[in-house]
C-alpha cells in the first residue's frame, strides 16, 4: 500500500521508499497498466486524471452520475496499484532512472578529471549506454 502526504495543497504518495506527487504516480500506473483497463475504465480514468477533467464533467461526457464515476476512478485506482504491487514496474523504472542518474554524474565527474583521450573515449562510451538504457524504457 501507501501513504498519503499533503504538502502546499499538493498530495504526494510515499511508497517503497519513494516520494511521488499523487496525480504523477497516478499517470504512471494509468501509463505501465493502463491498457489492462477495460475500454471504458481507460476513458474514464484517462478523463479524470490524464486530462484533469471533473467527476461531474465525465460524467456528463459518458452518460453516468458523478458518483459513479467517483467509484469508477476509485476502482481503477484499485486495480492499478495491485497491478504494481505484483509486478512493481514502476518501482524498477525509477530504480533504474535513478541508478542511470548516478552513472551520468559519477561520468561528468570523470570527464572533467581526466585529459587521457583514451579514458575520455571509455567513459563516453557509459554515457551513450546509460542513455540507451535510459531510452529503452
Amino acid at each position: 500500500m501507501y501513504t498519503y502526504v499533503c504538502c502546499c495543497k499538493v498530495k504526494y504518495i510515499y511508497k517503497d521508499g519513494l516520494l511521488v506527487e499523487k496525480n504523477v504516480y497516478r499517470a504512471l500506473l494509468y501509463d505501465f497498466y493502463g491498457e489492462l483497463l477495460t475500454e471504458h475504465q481507460k476513458q474514464v480514468y484517462s478523463d479524470h486524471v490524464i486530462d484533469d477533467l471533473s467527476y461531474t464533467e465525465i460524467g456528463a461526457n459518458a452518460g453516468i452520475s458523478r458518483q459513479a464515476v467517483f467509484d469508477l476512478v476509485k476502482r481503477c485506482d484499485s486495480i492499478l496499484e495491485d497491478y504494481e504491487n505484483k509486478l512493481k514496474l514502476i518501482k524498477k523504472f525509477l530504480d533504474t532512472n535513478e541508478r542511470i542518474s548516478r552513472i551520468h554524474e559519477l561520468s561528468e565527474d570523470l570527464m572533467k578529471s581526466t585529459d587521457d583521450d583514451k579514458l575520455r573515449s571509455k567513459i563516453s562510451e557509459i554515457e551513450k549506454i546509460s542513455k540507451d538504457i535510459y531510452e529503452s524504457y
